[in-house]
């Protein structure tokens, strides 16, 4: 009687563990199981509209420009030092280097607005205002065409889908994984703390929906750059959500405000 009821409370946990896959699987082929979705149709959160960046944290480095040679809180490398002590805002803008800092892993932490679009079924736009700039983040099979590093890089993205709930329970919820590389070296700091051609940038976006009402974003960011920075640098940064985009301010890049 003990093996038999062994046996069953095995076949059972093999049952609902089967059942849990086949209902994931379904969320990710479609109901019909037929061709799969585009990256729009099978979005589990919606990303898009009008967002601003609430500063948080990090408030004296992201409203104003650090004074040169404050690079507290990022572990910089004996090179990443160098380079930040060598920071010269005249000489970028004499050379057409203003945009440094608005590079894809310092343009999320600005005191900007974003605006979230779908370029095409499968690839997610985000444009700033402050520097206006324009990140691509494409889902799918898509291959970056190669070619010189540009400030924003070439970005692949991902669903991260829900699980399904016990007794395959409706899935709810989400996330997106977005991998950045070929990025032109550029600033993570405002003051001139650079990353290397070699730099990757991980972002993984979360929705927070308030019981009042308000929708927020996070974007947790990891930058993984060995030859400037001792080990990744993760940072979480907040944005909130705006009905629409009557503050929406384009500005040009500028190498300090």
């Amino acid at each position: 009687m003990k093996n038999g009821r062994s046996w069953l409370r095995g076949f059972l946990m093999e049952a609902a563990a089967l059942m849990v896959l086949g209902s994931v699987h379904l969320f990710a082929q479609g109901r019909g199981g037929g061709a799969a979705q585009t990256a729009k149709a099978a979005a589990p959160i919606d990303l898009t509209g009008y967002w601003v960046a609430v500063i948080s944290e990090d408030w004296r480095w992201r409203m104003v420009t650090p004074a040169k040679g404050d690079y507290a809180s990022i572990p910089l490398t004996k090179d990443g030092k160098a380079l930040a002590d060598t920071w010269d805002p005249a000489k970028d803008t004499s050379e057409g280097e203003q945009c440094r800092s608005y590079a894809a892993p310092g343009l999320m932490r600005l005191p900007a607005r974003f605006h979230l679009t779908w370029q095409d079924d499968n690839t997610l736009r985000v444009d700033s205002d402050l520097g206006m700039q324009t990140r691509l983040f494409h889902f799918g099979n898509w291959k970056s065409p190669g070619g010189a590093a540009t400030w924003q890089g070439d970005s692949v993205a991902r669903w991260e889908m829900p699980r399904a709930g016990f007794g395959a329970a409706p899935a709810t919820g989400g996330s997106l994984t977005v991998n950045t590389t070929n990025i032109k070296p550029g600033y993570m700091r405002k003051n001139g703390v650079m990353f290397s051609a070699n730099a990757k940038l991980t972002e993984y976006f979360d929705l927070v929906r308030e019981e009042g009402g308000d929708i927020w974003l996070v974007d947790t960011v990891v930058l993984d750059d060995p030859k400037n920075l001792q080990v990744p640098w993760t940072t979480p940064i907040h944005y909130k959500k705006e009905a629409d985009g009557s503050k929406w301010d384009p500005t040009p890049c500028s190498a300090t405000w």
